[in-house]
C-alpha cells in the first residue's frame, strides 16, 4: 500500500467508477469530481499527490483550472481528452500539465503514467542538497525545497519545468540535446516529432523574463539542443 492520494475530474462516471476502484486495489486513495464547477475547492481539501483532469468539462474546462491551481499546486497533474487535436495538447502543457493521454485509455496505461509521474515527482534531492546558482548569482535553484528565486523573487515552476530548470543549472554553460532532455525529464527517448520540451522551454524563459527572440538565459543550439548560459 503506497497511499498516494489521487484526485480525478472527470464527467465521465463510467469511466471514473472503473478507474478509481482499479486506482484503489493497487494501493491509491482516490476521490472524484464529476464537474468542474467545485474543482479548486475539491483540490485544496483534498491536497491530491497527483490530479488527473478531464479538458472538457462542465462548469470549468481542464485547461482553465489548470491555469488557476497550477501557482499553488505543485504536484504532477495529467491530463486528459478525447479530442484528437495537437492544439490542445500543446495549450494543455503551456498551463502546466505535466503529462497528456488520449481517450479512450485503459486503467493499466493510466496506471503506469501516474506511477511514472509519481516517481519522478519524488526522486528529489536529499535536504541537504546544496543550492545553486547561475546567471551571476540572479537565479538561484534549491533541489531540496524545489524553489527557485531570481532576483530574490519566488519564480512557479511546475514539475516537469523544475526538473528541466534543475538539469540546465545542472550542467550550466553545456549543449544538452533534446534527447538528453527527454530521457531526463520524460524517462523516454526523444522520437524527434514530440514538442513537449520546446514548449517548456517557452514557459521556462516567459517565466524567467528572457526574451524568446534573443534568449540571453536558456539559448537554443540549432540542431543541436539548449545551454543554460554561465
Amino acid at each position: 500500500m503506497n497511499n498516494d492520494k489521487i484526485l480525478i475530474i472527470d464527467d465521465d462516471q463510467e469511466l471514473t467508477l472503473l478507474i478509481s476502484r482499479f486506482l484503489g486495489k493497487n494501493g491509491f486513495v482516490v476521490e472524484v469530481e464529476n464537474t468542474g464547477e467545485n474543482a479548486a475547492e475539491h483540490i485544496k481539501r483534498f491536497m491530491p499527490d497527483l490530479l488527473v483532469l478531464d479538458l472538457m468539462l462542465p462548469g470549468n474546462d481542464g485547461l482553465s483550472i489548470c491555469r488557476d491551481i497550477r501557482p499553488e499546486f505543485h504536484n504532477p497533474i495529467i491530463m486528459l481528452t478525447a479530442l484528437d487535436d495537437d492544439i490542445d495538447e500543446v495549450t494543455g502543457l503551456e498551463v502546466g500539465a505535466d503529462d497528456y493521454l488520449r481517450k479512450p485509455i485503459s486503467p493499466r496505461v493510466l496506471l503506469a503514467h501516474i506511477r511514472a509521474q509519481l516517481r519522478k515527482h519524488g526522486n528529489q534531492p536529499s535536504s541537504t542538497a546544496a543550492a545553486m546558482t547561475a546567471n551571476n548569482g540572479r537565479l538561484r535553484i534549491d533541489p531540496a525545497t524545489r524553489e527557485v528565486m531570481q532576483n530574490q523573487k519566488k519564480v512557479l515552476l511546475s514539475t516537469a519545468e523544475f526538473d528541466l530548470l534543475h538539469t540546465l543549472v545542472e550542467q550550466a554553460g553545456q549543449i544538452i540535446t533534446r534527447d538528453q532532455l527527454h530521457r531526463k525529464i520524460f524517462h523516454m527517448e526523444y522520437d524527434g516529432v514530440d514538442r513537449s520540451i520546446d514548449i517548456r522551454i517557452s514557459r521556462l524563459r516567459k517565466k524567467l523574463g528572457d526574451d524568446p527572440r534573443e534568449p540571453a538565459l536558456i539559448k537554443t543550439v540549432r540542431g543541436r539542443g539548449y545551454l543554460l548560459a554561465p
